[in-house]
């Protein structure tokens, strides 16, 4: 059994814990704020991009962006994790926003559908850069006792701000249209970004050293420090219960991202819902999900993880199944809702699943291949809900999506065991 690194402070002044690390925590939250905010910036405009401006007709062509960003954030979170132990959680976080820069210019004044293919891929590569490192960065800080606690806040600021950027991106271009005015915020939010990460976000790395150096293992445990980069790989995919239930409940969560973000505004347009409408129903999915897991992050830390991540995942089978049967605002609200409080229920939580089994020595790399996983669900979401709704509708689509969700809930009942220390 694997025995917690207690806080303390080193002759460095290094210190574990939440309290003891307030302002760069807070920093970081922020910082994940606006990694949020870039990708917000597409979800209501995006999908009416591909539909209205670039006449794309066929759902599995329109959602290629979505496809291409998914791949590209998925691979990119794997190496995130490896080089933040290579060379540093800073250095890392800053090359992610380097390379946001152009992302926002060319969403706005892309004269090709290719343009804006490369722009998600260039979004993917950010976003797997500066969320794995965020989430890294304060799981270092806060220690092995309020893991479930720090991924709420970091997880409630970057979908807080999905919801509130799509939210404006959709107020924006109900007014002026959908290029180029809703892509300006950002823009903003690179600029800040890459100012704040180089200038006053401080390295974390020291923190996971002086957390590994006390932190033991049973004789004979598979968990130890000396892991390659395979062995991590093999043992969070398929070698460890929890770490291989996780990743699978993770593929399939952000499946339902991308059917959220891709196929729901299509299906909402085509019963006649306004812009502004569609960018309400848009931002409510993401703003239940980011303000409920700092509540879910915390209860995790109570209560333990396993049935939080069981409950989540069939609830938000239930809420799929309820958006392909509904056919009004009210009830399409109702259903985003209820979506938000059950990927709320898992997303903090499986990020805790991984920071409890993973030895801080590989724990970075372990995320990265958890979010490798994670966020293939987005390439691989977009491709079967394109081809379903190709084939069979849009409604037949969304069903098939929430068989699939219950099933990894059920999985993840069945394979999981507890992962909370005190538990």
């Amino acid at each position: 059994m694997t025995t917690r690194a207690t806080n303390g402070e080193t002759g460095s002044g290094i210190r574990l814990g939440l309290r003891a690390n307030l302002a760069q925590f807070s920093l970081l939250v922020a910082v994940n704020a606006l990694v949020g905010g870039m990708l917000g910036q597409e979800r209501t405009v995006l999908p009416l991009l591909a539909h209205d401006v670039f006449h794309l007709s066929a759902y599995t062509a329109a959602l290629t962006y979505i496809v291409a960003f998914g791949a590209t954030k998925a691979v990119t979170n794997f190496f995130a994790g490896t080089w933040s132990d290579r060379y540093g959680r800073k250095p890392v976080l800053i090359a992610g926003w380097l390379i946001a820069l152009p992302v926002p210019a060319m969403l706005a004044w892309g004269p090709s559908w290719g343009w804006i293919i490369a722009a998600n891929i260039l979004l993917g590569m950010n976003q797997g850069l500066t969320w794995s490192t965020t989430v890294i960065m304060k799981i270092d800080l806060v220690g092995p006792e309020r893991r479930g606690l720090a991924m709420g806040f970091n997880e409630a600021a970057g979908y807080g701000a999905v919801a509130a950027t799509a939210m404006a991106t959709g107020a924006i271009a109900e007014h002026y249209g959908l290029r180029p005015e809703p892509f300006l915020l950002g823009a903003a939010y690179v600029v800040l970004a890459l100012g704040l990460s180089t200038i006053a976000v401080r390295e974390t790395r020291d923190h996971a050293r002086y957390e590994a150096a006390r932190h033991t293992t049973a004789a004979g445990s598979a968990r130890n420090a000396e892991l390659t980069t395979g062995q991590v790989a093999r043992l969070t995919s398929l070698g460890d219960k929890a770490l291989s239930a996780a990743s699978q409940a993770g593929l399939v969560n952000n499946l339902n991202d991308a059917l959220a973000w891709g196929i729901f505004p299509l299906l909402f347009a085509a019963h006649g819902l306004s812009i502004s409408q569609i960018g309400i129903l848009a931002a409510l999915y993401p703003a239940v999900w980011g303000a409920g897991q700092m509540l879910t992050g915390w209860w995790s830390d109570h209560t333990g993880r396993k049935h939080l991540i069981t409950a989540g995942m069939l609830l938000q089978a239930a809420a799929i199944a309820l958006v392909a049967s509904g056919t009004t605002f009210s009830v399409w609200a109702a259903a985003q809702i209820l979506l938000g409080m059950g990927t709320a229920l898992v997303y903090p939580t499986l990020l805790a699943v991984i920071g409890d089994v993973a030895h801080p020595a590989w724990r970075a790399r372990a995320v990265g291949v958890y979010r490798l996983w994670r966020d293939g669900g987005f390439a691989i979401g977009a491709l079967l809900a394109g081809v379903l709704a190709d084939a069979y509708g849009l409604p037949a689509a969304i069903y098939a999506i929430a068989v699939l969700t219950a099933a990894s809930g059920l999985l993840v009942a069945v394979r999981m065991y507890e992962t909370h220390p005190r538990t």
